[in-house]
């Protein structure tokens, strides 16, 4: 029985590289105004990701992400945003129950 499981994630971790992103080509790389997008505007791209999302669904020239960024610090800003709206999950973590 252990054979199958092993088996069966195995090819579901090979299913799954398939799912990964590639690279932007588009980093470092200024956009039509010549501005590239830092921390400052990942966070905020993700305060608003959840609005500009739905928006982005009924618009062709709304995107949430930013592809002319800095790289990582874009990234961790919007991560970091996204955490703000959505929450960390912190407060559910330090609850305490009765027993």
């Amino acid at each position: 029985m252990k054979k199958y499981i092993s088996f069966f994630l195995i090819i579901a971790m090979v299913f799954l590289t398939g799912c990964t992103a590639g690279s932007n080509t588009f980093a470092n790389i200024p956009n039509d105004n010549g501005n590239i997008a830092g921390f400052w505007m990942g966070l905020w791209h993700g305060i608003i990701a959840p609005v500009t999302f739905i928006i982005s669904l009924f618009s062709k020239h709304i995107h949430f992400y930013e592809i002319h960024n800095n790289g990582g610090w874009y990234n961790f800003g919007f991560l970091l945003g996204l955490s703000i709206v959505f929450g960390s999950g912190g407060k559910g973590a330090s609850k305490k129950h009765k027993s």
